[in-house]
């Protein structure tokens, strides 16, 4: 298969090149710079993304190059292109002006093959404190702005290119264009990898992968779990074991409801009902972390209980998708905890199963478009993301039965609002926190001391980063008098107005 391969040198953006290349219907992948896999010949191009380090810092990440430049198209981005220019010959220094945001090209090369579409004054997005003051004799300028001479370069007779512009950001209003010009007309890609492609090509190989295996997945009514599902059970059909827990911190009704959607998909689906041993396990417990092992440890407990039922099981299936491969292997080794991801490791020794991961290459929206080319039902490929650990990690503090009573009641009126107002496909994410606090307020004649929710709604397309979002006030007044006169215990309603960063979506 065709590949486009992306090293990473830690920028914020890197997955987002690897999503404008999947558009352009091309596969690519996400390797560190210093874990370079072997170049074979499914390898048609190569590129560099951009970084927080200064090629001028000591130990700044240094690729091995000798395999691609020259060899491959390349194309380097912001500290990518610097590494080629300070490394080959050229000098690299600190900005006098700060490179940061909207620009506009003031010379473009439009005979050049990376250029071309490309129009005069087009926007680009700056984002670097240092700049190429100088490159070597054989680089060619290609673009530049006001402030930035050598905003695009090519190394004569070489496929090499270097910008110090993010043409992967939306606010590169072309940035499509030149991608498309590397991707398809340097690199020469079919452009045939599309989620007819990828259906089609999985389920064969799982076919051939697993055989007459018997397989064992934890569904969680999420989309991952049930496209993987779907995937698995069109290549082996009656050996797919699915196994629904619910923990006692799923969304109101969402056992019963999610159970009877997997039975018209033909899905062979065991429900298992263990909310007492999860709030069990959960008792006195307030910090996030630990919470999240807890839930954990008890579902691999319930979960290996159940499999053990199923005779002669080889394989664990997992709704994996491409971010969770990503993040846990990052440029310095394993990323930094932000929060304990439920889908990658974690799998204790004594469960000796192989594991399959049919959606690993994925991100999210490519996982919605398979799902649509396998006929899964739209209300359920647009179901918004909901976390492993469910309304635990929505609780603020220690877990009671009471608490995921009210937060079951409060959440069912927000989303219920949310589609009954046509917003909830506007929407990326939306859900209740609980509070660990209290307020006063006044309920008829009598003063009351209850508790605070806050209601959080994003928009994204990845998750990786997200913006508040912009709901209606005559909404939101609506959902906070439903709240308030209908779930006994609330008295207080806030809206968060955080982005990501600096916030996460959830709270926990």
């Amino acid at each position: 298969m065709q590949t486009i391969l992306i090293l990473d040198f830690g920028s914020q953006y890197t997955q987002l090149i690897a999503r404008r290349v999947r558009e352009l219907n091309v596969y690519c992948e996400i390797h560190p710079f210093n874990k370079i896999p072997e170049i074979n010949e499914n390898i048609i191009g190569v590129i560099l993304s951009g970084s927080p380090f200064s090629v001028r810092d000591d130990g700044s990440p240094f690729p091995e190059l000798k395999n691609i430049k020259g060899k491959l198209p390349l194309l380097a981005v912001c500290y990518g292109a610097q590494f080629l220019a300070q490394n080959y010959g050229g000098e690299v220094m600190p900005s006098k002006i700060r490179e940061y945001g909207r620009a506009n090209l003031s010379f473009v090369d439009k005979q050049n093959v990376l250029m071309k579409g490309m129009s005069d004054g087009s926007q680009v997005w700056m984002s670097h404190g240092d700049t190429i003051s100088k490159i070597p004799d054989n680089f060619e300028i290609i673009s530049s702005t006001n402030e930035v001479k050598i905003a695009g370069f090519q190394i004569q007779n070489e496929e090499t290119f270097g910008i110090q512009f993010h043409p992967e950001v939306y606010h590169s209003r072309e940035g499509m264009v030149l991608l498309k010009n590397f991707i398809v007309d340097v690199c020469k890609c079919d452009q045939s990898w599309t989620p007819d492609s990828f259906v089609d090509s999985t389920i064969a190989d799982l076919k051939q992968k697993l055989g007459n295996d018997k397989v064992v997945l934890g569904l969680s009514g999420g989309v991952d779990s049930s496209v993987a599902a779907v995937l698995l059970h069109k290549a082996i059909g009656k050996n797919l074991y699915c196994i629904f827990v619910d923990n006692g911190l799923l969304r109101k009704n969402e056992f019963e409801n999610v159970l009877d959607s997997y039975k018209h998909m033909g899905l062979n689906v065991i429900g298992v009902n263990e909310k007492d041993q999860f709030l069990s396990a959960l008792a006195g417990i307030s910090d996030p972390e630990t919470k999240r092992k807890a839930i954990g440890k008890t579902f691999i407990e319930v979960f290996d209980a159940e499999a053990h039922k199923i005779e002669n099981v080889s394989w664990l299936a997992q709704g994996t998708i491409y971010p969770d491969v990503i993040e846990s292997v990052s440029v310095k080794g394993p990323s930094a905890t932000i929060k304990s991801h439920h889908n990658v490791g974690g799998l204790p020794d004594f469960m000796k199963l192989k594991i399959v991961e049919p959606l690993k290459s994925l991100f999210k929206d490519e996982v919605r478009r398979v799902g649509k080319t396998l006929g899964i039902d739209n209300n359920l490929l647009s179901r918004h993301p909901f976390p492993g650990p469910g309304l635990a990690i929505r609780i603020l503090g220690d877990i009671t039965e009471e608490k995921v009573r009210i937060l079951q009641e409060v959440d069912a009126i927000f989303i219920d609002s949310l589609k009954s107002s046509g917003l909830y496909n506007e929407v990326w994410q939306a859900g209740a926190i609980l509070l660990p606090v209290q307020s006063v307020g006044v309920m008829g004649d009598e003063r009351t001391y209850e508790k605070v929710v806050a209601l959080r709604a994003v928009s994204s397309t990845d998750g990786m980063t997200a913006d508040w979002s912009h709901l209606p006030y005559e909404f939101l007044a609506k959902v906070s008098n439903s709240i308030i006169n209908g779930v006994k215990g609330v008295n207080r309603v806030v809206y968060d107005i955080s982005s990501k960063p600096p916030a996460t979506i959830e709270w926990e």
